[in-house]
């Protein structure tokens, strides 16, 4: 595990995206579930790379992960509220 702070949602992609130049990258479109209406698709470029450092793409409806790492200097202690007595 990480030692970065981090939260993992999982997603599901709708749909890839073709390049209108053949200079510009496949896009893969990912909606993220538990992101907020307005901002859940995100934009990837459609490349993965294997442990063995092949490259693969994404195909539609494959379900996937989505993880937001930070560095420790980057984030601070979340505070609970609580009602006071």
């Amino acid at each position: 595990m990480s030692e970065k702070p981090s939260t993992t949602l999982p997603g599901i992609v709708e749909k890839i995206i073709k390049p209108v130049s053949p200079n510009e990258p496949e896009k893969a479109q990912i909606a993220v579930d538990g992101a907020d209406d307005l901002y859940r698709e995100i934009r990837i470029d459609n490349t993965l790379t294997k442990s063995n450092g092949d490259q693969v793409r994404l195909k539609p409806g494959a379900e996937v992960e989505v993880t937001v790492e930070a560095p420790l200097s980057a984030t601070t202690p979340k505070v609970e509220n609580r009602p006071q007595q």
